[in-house]
């Protein structure tokens, strides 16, 4: 969860691997919420059969999550049980889902904690709150006449004083930071960066004029114009040809390698800053599953970590790689290849995602179906909408009316609800 700032109102996020994998694996009732009677109608939530097993009553409902859904009544947010029990009585401006017995809570404009039983677990006094990396959330306090930002652990207490005036999420063990002009001493509006580790120590300050994430050990860093990267004690690695950085543009390291733009071409570094595949392509990408993406004379292919061409560029979009399959575009079509190159399926569709279960959802004259890993045509392009398939059945759309299907593409709830959601 880039990435984030947090609104005040619900943040329903459906998490839908965990939840696709979990729902595989439980005979438990599984309930999805629905809306029925238009725009001022309410939500209730069915089963799987289609039955309503709790009766349509509620302002605004999200997904069962850990056993609990939150809904809202006038303008303020609870959660029930699975047999429709008022568990927590409506009494907050926003909620998150719960996740491991916790769930966030606003109270005015304050973010704070409670449990399965309602009980505030975590005092709410928080503007802002991210998700947690690496096992600390970044949190948002008041402080004289602006926020200022510090680091709270599972438990809510604060291990990071509040005192950034800018700060993002740990990766790798460091998190970037900017510091603040009255507490660092600084007396004019430059409020210089750097990273910290988890104790809050301040483990280098920033020479350059930004910087990103760290990944593989190393973040890209940008002065004026030009790129380069940092190790974590913030020394720049070598470059090529002076101690400054000097490429035009620089992505992260991604298998150990990473894409740099030098005199209008493209090419790749090792971490020493070595270029191990000379500056030559009008584009590239990230290395995934051994290859990566390039493009010459406006088409795209791949090549493999010598810098060897191991599939001709001939398409006109590429996506990355993923279970030895990557989505290509040909003559505005979308189809799949393998990594030799060989066409798994061929470009015949408007839009194709990845696969999730063994099938891929597809879009043909703007209607949805799914295919399975051979290209053939398991659901036939029919619904204007479609969703992944959880607990056995996907969210249809058709003529602006919501139902479900199962993973034959028979509808098993005719589309008859406004808003629907995941079987849970």
């Amino acid at each position: 969860m880039s990435r984030k700032q947090i609104l005040q109102q619900i943040l329903l996020l459906v998490f839908l691997l965990p939840a696709f994998e979990a729902s595989s694996q439980s005979e438990e009732i599984l309930l999805a919420p629905v809306k029925t009677g238009g725009e001022l109608g309410y939500y209730g939530y069915i089963d799987k059969t289609g039955k309503m097993a709790i009766e349509p009553q509620f302002d605004g409902a999200g997904d069962f999550q850990e056993g609990l859904a939150p809904i809202k009544m006038g303008d303020k947010w609870g959660y029930i049980n699975k047999a429709g029990k008022m568990v927590i009585k409506p009494q907050f401006g926003g909620v998150y889902y719960f996740q491991k017995g916790r769930a966030w809570i606003q109270i005015g404009y304050k973010w704070g904690c409670i449990d399965k039983t309602g009980k505030i677990v975590i005092k709410p006094q928080f503007y802002g709150i991210w998700d947690f990396q690496e096992g600390l959330a970044k949190v948002k306090l008041a402080g004289g006449h602006d926020f200022i930002y510090g680091y709270i652990d599972k438990t809510g207490k604060m291990v990071i004083e509040p005192q950034f005036d800018e700060a993002e999420g740990f990766q790798e063990g460091l998190a970037m930071i900017k510091f603040n002009l009255h507490k660092h001493g600084y007396t004019d509006s430059h409020r210089p960066g750097g990273f910290i580790d988890k104790t809050g120590k301040i483990v280098f300050k920033l020479q350059f004029g930004r910087a990103e994430y760290f990944k593989e050990g190393l973040a890209k860093i940008q002065l004026f114009d030009k790129y380069s990267y940092i190790d974590k004690t913030g020394k720049m690695i070598n470059t090529p040809f002076y101690d400054a950085p000097q490429f035009d543009d620089a992505r992260d390291f991604q298998e150990g390698l990473a894409s740099i733009k030098l005199r209008r071409g493209w090419g790749y570094i090792d971490k020493s800053g070595k270029i191990v595949i000379k500056p030559q392509f009008d584009g590239a990408g990230d290395f995934q599953e051994g290859l990566a993406g390039i493009q010459l004379d406006g088409k795209w292919g791949f090549i493999d970590k010598t810098g060897k061409i191991v599939i001709e560029p001939q398409f006109d979009e590429i996506e990355y790689f993923l279970g030895g399959l990557a989505r290509i575009k040909l003559d505005d079509k979308w189809g799949y290849i393998d990594k030799t190159g060989k066409m798994v399926v061929e470009p015949q569709f408007d839009e194709i995602e990845y696969f999730l279960g063994g099938l891929a959802r597809i879009k043909l004259d703007d209607k949805c179906g799914y295919i399975d890993k051979t290209g053939k045509i398991v659901i036939e392009p029919q619904f204007d909408e479609i969703g992944h398939f959880l607990g056995g059945l996907a969210r249809i759309k058709l003529d602006d009316k919501c139902g479900y299907i199962d993973k034959t593409g028979k509808i098993v709830i005719e589309p008859q609800f406004d808003e629907a959601g995941y079987f849970r």
